[in-house]
């Protein structure tokens, strides 16, 4: 898909009314965007017939894809005054129905590719904060979507998107798992792995071209490598007890371990390309669940070397190690935002585990899932806007997706069996 996407974008600016409006969504007095969006014109009716209408389905697909960020709030389209023509805009007529940002555009289709053309107005201002042209392969109007929306949210917010990514979990049926990836908005499941046997913790690389995880599938745990372009793999961990994987390090490298070789959990760094391996942590106490911070300086882990499983952090080579969590018996696996600043975790409340996110130093705790479900498996976007988790009630699990301060909840998979264990790629572009 990502090949036949030739993007070509030209970009109009009227004036000064340039394409960095940057709006703080971290403010406390942020609201959502107030935005509407028309249907794209045609001029062809004949490309119309012969494609559906392909005007409703480019606007629907970015304005599914702006509402799942949770910043966005997409108005009615039966509430929309004018949306015929894209000039002259009359801003008062969407003033009247609340809208602060208006999209309108025109959409074409031929034997070899669509061609697009769409503004983005600032409704308040009565200003065009972009004109863009845009061509995608015929039949990939849903990454032609995923462009003008990650556009449209750059011009906003100064950040790009998690349009591109995917999102890695487990699918258990008995004893029975294997990894499976599914897109950011729910559709494209693949499957990854064939083990047909208990499977753990896969941890993407940075540059998502590879996949790490542990697997039972000759009955003892091993840590495997999958390279994804080729489906190859490679065993690098299958030492006596247990091999659990961890973090890859931020410049993709290393590879941080849990291993009981030497008699105890213990945490250890491989470095992939020449089979180095380090030893992180000497304690009589288990040590599980490293993860990098995004700078690479430092690690979050788990240890009941306090009495109780607790989230403690270190210096990448072991040292300075900190406790930041007291709150709760049970605190475990911990993972760096990749904006840095705050730790996500899932910790027991009420016999139930529930999604945590802490700042470094052990300050500003915050509870964001709630419900009467065991919440676990906490894994960041690539933006640090939005957290994956898997909800397991009862024999049922799924993967959710709620935004960093917990609101916003929707399910990205659900089916029989269990959903577990998700880990959000890198953007994959």
């Amino acid at each position: 898909m990502l090949i036949a996407l030739l993007i070509s974008s030209f970009v109009f600016f009227g004036g000064d009314a340039a394409a960095k409006v940057y709006v703080d969504v971290n403010s406390p007095n942020f609201r959502l965007f107030s935005i509407a969006i028309c249907d794209f014109n045609t001029a062809d009716a004949g490309i119309v017939s012969k494609s559906g209408n392909l005007g409703v389905a480019l606007a629907d697909e970015i304005k599914m894809y702006l509402k799942l960020t949770g910043l966005f709030n997409p108005l009615n389209k039966k509430s929309f005054l004018d949306d015929k023509f894209i000039n002259p805009v009359i801003f008062a007529n969407w003033m009247m129905i609340g809208a602060d940002y208006l999209v309108k555009g025109t959409v074409e289709q031929s034997e070899q590719e669509i061609s697009n053309e769409c503004r983005l107005y600032d409704v308040v201002k009565g200003e065009v904060l972009f004109n863009k042209k845009y061509t995608a392969g015929r039949d990939d109007l849903k990454a032609l979507a995923k462009n003008i929306a990650t556009d449209i949210l750059f011009t906003l917010t100064g950040e790009e998107g998690d349009f591109d990514t995917q999102i890695a979990f487990v699918a258990k049926k008995g004893d029975k798992g294997d990894i499976y990836t599914v897109g950011y908005d729910g559709s494209d499941l693949k499957t990854v792995t064939g083990h047909r046997s208990i499977i753990i913790a896969p941890r993407w690389s940075p540059n998502g071209q590879f996949l790490a995880f542990t697997s039972f599938k000759n009955d003892v745990p091993a840590i495997y490598i999958r390279d994804l372009s080729s489906g190859a793999e490679r065993k690098v961990a299958s030492f006596q007890g247990i091999n659990l994987c961890g973090y890859w390090s931020p410049d993709g490298q290393k590879l941080l371990m849990t291993l009981s070789k030497d008699g105890n959990e213990e945490l250890y760094v491989l470095e992939v390309q020449n089979m180095r391996l380090k030893r992180l942590t000497s304690n009589y106490s288990i040590d599980v669940s490293p993860s990098w911070s995004p700078d690479g300086k430092k690690i979050a882990f788990v240890s009941n070397r306090g009495g109780s499983p607790q989230i403690y952090t270190m210096d990448a080579d072991g040292g300075n190690v900190k406790r930041i969590t007291f709150e709760g018996s049970y605190n475990t696996t911990p993972a760096w935002s990749p904006r840095g600043g705050r730790i996500a975790f899932e910790g027991l409340v009420n016999h139930r585990f529930q999604v945590f996110t802490i700042g470094e130093e052990g300050d500003n705790l915050s509870q964001l899932t709630f419900d009467a479900a065991d919440n676990e498996s906490p894994s960041w976007s690539p933006s640090g806007r939005q957290i994956a988790y898997s909800s397991r009630t009862g024999s049922k699990s799924k993967i959710c997706v709620m935004n960093a301060n917990g609101t916003n909840v929707r399910i990205l998979r659900e089916g029989g069996g269990f959903a577990m264990m998700p880990m959000w790629s890198p953007r994959l572009k």
